[in-house]
């Protein structure tokens, strides 16, 4: 299956804290939490595959982020060709993180499913996400 995701990505950012009573709690940062919530209700509405929970499963993903407006003429044409690409914060890992919690439950039962990612950070005018999920 294979699916785009039209939204910029965003990288899932460090938890937050806050006292509760004698207790401390955990929550996402707003950024994080409105991109997961926006991802989540755009695969609900086109659920179209739902691995069980004995499968296997191989993600790949790639990420499109925002040309940088820093960007020269030349560069923006190195980005468009794939030849430059984004090498700095935030890591590649981060962005994956957050995509993988926000579908989680829709595409699979538990991205413990998952033995294996392949991902990817590119630049691009059109910012999305595409991803291909495959049973192994």
């Amino acid at each position: 299956m294979e699916i785009e995701i039209p939204i910029e990505p965003v990288a899932q950012g460090r938890p937050r804290f806050r006292r509760i009573g004698g207790g401390v709690a955990t929550y996402d940062p707003p950024k994080s939490k409105e991109f997961k919530k926006y991802v989540r209700a755009l695969a609900e509405s086109n659920r179209i595959y739902f691995a069980e929970q004995h499968v296997s499963i191989l993600v790949e993903l790639i990420f499109y982020l925002p040309m940088l407006k820093s960007f020269s003429n030349k560069k923006r044409l190195a980005a468009i060709e794939g030849n430059l690409r984004p090498s700095k914060k935030p890591d590649i890992d981060n962005y994956i993180k957050g995509t993988l919690d926000a579908l989680n439950g829709i595409y699979w039962h538990d991205d413990g499913q998952i033995v294996d990612i392949h991902a990817s950070k590119y630049y691009s005018e059109n910012p999305r996400i595409e991803l291909k999920i495959t049973e192994v």
